[in-house]
């Protein structure tokens, strides 16, 4: 069964990166893509138990990724539904206050292997080497 992901990240580019990295890992799909935090809380709303993995960056094109991961919580409801920030600007204090708001991991943008590890564990899989 494929992991269904959806992505919350203001740069097309690396929303480009991050679904060539999940799919390299194996059964990953992207079945939404968003760059604002109005249009993520939408699609959440539109869509609910249509994703597995939600991986949420902070800085947004408009408003924040931490507006997002209680709402992405919430859709999720009380089972499934794995939140993840991945992020430039997850220090220690940031990323303890994105665990209170109910996500279930965060990482540095520079930590792709730990990521990358995480995601494999979701999906029963062994990662591959980041690039």
């Amino acid at each position: 069964m494929s992991v269904r992901v959806f992505l919350v990240e203001d740069m097309k580019q690396v929303q480009g990166v991050l679904a060539d990295l999940l799919a390299s890992l194996g059964d990953f799909r992207l079945v939404g893509a968003t760059r604002t935090e109005a249009e993520a809380k939408l699609w959440l709303q539109e869509n609910p138990g249509a994703w597995d993995l939600a991986v949420i960056d902070l800085v947004l094109d408009q408003g924040t990724g931490m507006a997002v991961v209680p709402r992405a919580r919430e859709a999720a409801g009380g089972e499934g539904g794995n939140i993840v920030v991945f992020s430039d600007y997850a220090s220690d204090g940031i990323r303890n206050h994105c665990l209170k708001l109910g996500a279930d991991a965060v990482f540095l943008k520079s930590q792709t292997q730990e990521f990358m590890d995480y995601c494999s564990e979701l999906g029963g899989l062994t990662a591959a080497p980041a690039p």
